[in-house]
């Protein structure tokens, strides 16, 4: 896999595919939908597909592959070097979702949260095996959320497909199994490979599962928690472990512009008609208050 994209610009999002081979374009296929890394508090969330032509699901079969978090990191790389070997009738797609992407994504104004975001790259990676010409004719998804809302909703997007959204899909259907071990594999090499634009000290490799309930994953945190800068964007500093760390270890801020607890909200709507003097003074509109706006007293 090529993580160049990646390691030019790991703040966003960067999609990996293989050649599509020429019989999905002829052939009916099957196609899986399998995310790896939705838990962890470092390091990005790689969604991937793989999909194959019905007629060669068996042969997918015979790689042997199997959900990707029962195997260990060298039968993960293995399996993955036989589907690359095979790609006269495999193909597979993927979305690396950095962390800061992440956090952004929730905490910004208007909120979008996590099983939003995932829903809204496994429908995108979908349309994008569609968009290359495959001929989508079943689809079995790793289900986030209830399983029964997520396949309505997909199967209202791709009317021409069966959709099939199960809790544990990449333990029940090959093809999801196989789309797990490449986004696993994926997450993995961009996690070893991460680039840090961060000048750190000391960086310490060994920050364990890089789960939030890890003491070796706390203990990284808390050493390479800067007290006014915070964490570098290898984290997903929206998480409640992260969030807490900073509340303990980094420095509190207070913004110039931030309306204080003693500064009052606008008051009932006939006050602003009244001729008496304004007990308080008029607070401009939340819109110039967020964007740090102020009228302007000398051109």
């Amino acid at each position: 896999m090529d993580f160049s994209e990646l390691d030019r610009d790991n703040t966003g999002r960067c999609r990996l595919s293989s050649p599509v081979p020429a019989v999905c374009r002829q052939e009916p296929c099957v196609l899986g939908v399998d995310e790896a890394g939705r838990g962890p508090v470092l390091g990005p969330m790689v969604y991937a597909i793989c999909y194959c032509p019905l007629s060669r699901l068996a042969d997918l079969e015979a790689l042997k592959v199997a959900d990707s978090k029962t195997l260990s990191e060298s039968e993960r790389d293995k399996l993955f070097v036989k589907m690359e070997k095979d790609r006269d009738f495999v193909g597979w797609a993927l979305d690396v979702l950095s962390p800061n992407l992440i956090s952004t994504s929730m905490l910004g104004r208007v909120k979008y949260n996590l099983n939003s975001l995932s829903h809204d790259t496994a429908t995108g990676l979908v349309q994008y095996a569609l968009d290359q010409g495959v001929k989508v004719a079943q689809v079995f998804v790793d289900t986030v959320g209830l399983p029964e809302t997520y396949q309505e909703r997909l199967q209202q997007r791709f009317p021409g497909i069966e959709v099939t959204v199960k809790a544990k899909a990449d333990a029940l259907y090959p093809v999801v199994s196989a789309a797990s071990i490449c986004a696993k594999v994926a997450r993995d090499q961009a996690v070893k490979s991460w680039h840090f634009v961060e000048k750190l000290q000391d960086l310490d490799a060994d920050y364990g599962s890089g789960y939030p309930n890890d003491p070796k994953t706390k203990a990284w945190l808390r050493k390479h928690v800067e007290p006014v800068f915070g964490f570098p964007q290898f984290v997903r500093f929206s998480w409640r472990t992260a969030q807490s760390i900073l509340e303990k270890e980094a420095e509190g801020v207070i913004w110039e512009d931030s309306v204080t607890g003693d500064q009052e909200g606008p008051g009932r709507i006939m006050s602003y008609f009244s001729k008496g003097p304004r007990t308080h003074p008029r607070l401009p509109h939340r819109y110039f208050q967020e964007r740090g706006l102020e009228s302007a007293t000398i051109l």
